[in-house]
């Protein structure tokens, strides 16, 4: 990955995999504007720490899949970091995420549309 389009395009294969390792919530965060060590950020979440680990991998397997490495992978039990440069992907266990509340920090920040199933969502929606 050496382009902004590139980043992006990770950035769904990503998604896809988390999606299909049933993760809960992914959020696509455009922070380029804002950020000089990364261009985009994916927040994911397990229903548990098992399930965090599952979809660590299978986002490391389907980047692997089209050559994108990760410089870096840091983790434990209910948080991991994975660092492809133009890329962050954080997965989280997810009553650690709503703690932490990553998004909150780049809440001025453009979020990319992604669809998400219904069975991905943590919460029923309020109408």
């Amino acid at each position: 990955m050496t382009n902004r389009k590139g980043y992006k395009e990770s950035a769904l294969i990503a998604v896809e995999a988390a999606l299909e390792k049933k993760a809960l919530e992914p959020v696509l965060i455009d922070v380029s504007a804002e950020s000089s060590y990364t261009d985009y950020i994916l927040i994911v979440s397990g229903r548990s720490d098992r399930q965090v680990q599952a979809i660590s991998d299978g986002i490391l397997d389907a980047c692997a899949a089209r050559r994108v490495r990760p410089l870096g992978v840091e983790g434990v039990r209910d948080w991991v970091l994975l660092d492809f440069g133009g890329l962050v992907v954080h997965v989280f266990y997810h009553p650690v995420r709503e703690f932490y509340d990553l998004e909150g920090l780049w809440i001025e920040s453009p979020r990319v549309q992604l669809t998400v199933p219904p069975e991905a969502r943590a919460y029923e929606p309020v109408y």
